[in-house]
């Protein structure tokens, strides 16, 4: 869809700018709202109604309970044109909140603590500046898209048909970043993120007395054997320029001192950019567990998820980000590529389905004491990224929407 990117020189940095920091305000008094009442994945009912209530003040058609607690809104421009999609996911996380500042968490053990709450008061100052400014050629759409965090809002709303009538050509999606500091945008094509795969597994293995352990099979022993050889996998399966994580997380066997457990408990994840590792992976973490239980004769239930695939940029589309990044952003480090993560995010699904771009913002401020990791108790971001965030959403219409 994009044949030739903007330069620098082509965007009108004064005629929007002062208009997107007049609604700062706004913007933080939105997130602050959606940061009081966070709700987990496919429970977003206040924050969809929240939603709905600022598109419908501000004349912007929308449709919502869209996989469940999703929100589309659809913006057409006063000429015809292409098809624009922003992307923002509005879910919490099961996290107990240790900030004390006024707008913290009014709900125990939710918590908005990645951003999200950040994305979705971004999206909706898009909407409110593009509702009064529909000097564009095409169609907006905003998605307010549920349960990023798990067990993945993106696929059903592919599925609901949200990429269609009208038919999206093109999508972008921002996440505020404490990795990187304030006002840097961080954006590459191809791979930016990694897949994200589950497994769990149950050794079964014989238990008996601690002092007498030839008449068992240890469940302990066998597990432990598995952890240490599924690292094996990165280190001798995975081409060593290919970036991949193999994790066990949890590890669970045993119930007293002198007895020899009969079964054990594992699970973890798995991480790659390389989308062709996908079966190579899966395939070989059973064949290791099939392996080491067949050694020590026992045996075991396997269950493995793969959840998101890699996030993969469009060269076309992240030629377009960047060129408008590269205009706006005033920091001095400005722009940077070396952004890679093996976190994952289900964005991926909507890059499968239509070119596009999703790029970091730099949100962290530690003179603040806002550069806490995200999914941490006390992450917090320096809500001057909001309008940055709303100003790179809307030059990106201006520029692909000509």
């Amino acid at each position: 869809m994009v044949s030739t990117s903007p330069t620098p020189a082509s965007i009108d940095l004064s005629r929007i700018r002062a208009e997107i920091q007049a609604l700062q305000p706004s913007l933080v008094a939105w997130r602050r709202r959606l940061h009081q009442y966070p709700e987990l994945g496919f429970r977003e009912q206040q924050t969809a109604e929240f939603i709905s209530q600022k598109l419908q003040e501000w004349g912007v058609d929308h449709q919502a309970g869209i996989a469940q607690t999703g929100v589309v809104a659809t913006i057409p421009g006063k000429h015809p044109g292409p098809v624009l999609a922003i992307r923002a996911d509005m879910d919490a996380l099961p996290v107990q909140e240790e900030n004390t500042v006024p707008y913290r968490s009014q709900y125990d053990g939710v918590m908005h603590a990645c951003g999200h709450d950040g994305h979705t008061a971004i999206a909706l100052g898009t909407a409110n500046y593009l509702a009064q400014h529909r000097d564009f050629a095409g169609t907006v759409k905003l998605i307010f898209q549920p349960a990023e965090e798990g067990p993945g809002g993106a696929k059903p709303m592919i599925e609901a048909g949200v990429l269609e009538h009208p038919t999206v050509d093109a999508i972008v999606g921002l996440h505020l970043w404490n990795n990187l500091p304030l006002g840097i945008v961080g954006v590459r094509s191809g791979p930016l993120m990694a897949a994200v795969e589950l497994f769990r597994c149950k050794i079964l293995g014989k238990g008996g007395h601690g002092a007498m352990p030839h008449q068992t099979v240890d469940a302990v022993v066998v597990s432990a054997q598995v952890v240490n050889a599924l690292q094996t996998i990165v280190a001798r399966t995975v081409n060593p320029l290919d970036a991949a994580v193999v994790t066990v997380g949890e590890l669970h066997a045993g119930s007293a001192m002198n007895v020899i457990a009969g079964t054990a408990e594992m699970s973890g994840t798995v991480r790659y950019v390389t989308p062709a590792l996908a079966d190579t992976i899966a395939r070989r973490v059973e064949q290791v567990i099939a392996g080491v239980c067949q050694t020590y004769g026992a045996t075991y239930e396997l269950d493995y998820w793969h959840l998101y695939p890699p996030v993969l940029n469009d060269q076309g589309m992240t030629q377009l980000v960047q060129s408008v990044a590269e205009a706006v952003v005033e920091t001095p480090a400005g722009v940077v590529p070396e952004c890679q993560t093996m976190g994952g995010e289900d964005m991926s699904f909507f890059l499968q389905a239509v070119p596009g771009c999703y790029f970091f913002l730099g949100a962290a401020n530690p003179e603040r004491d806002l550069a806490y990791p995200h999914h941490h108790p006390r992450f917090d971001f320096d809500e001057a990224a909001l309008g940055m965030g709303v100003e790179m959403f809307v030059r990106c219409v201006e520029q692909f929407c000509r």
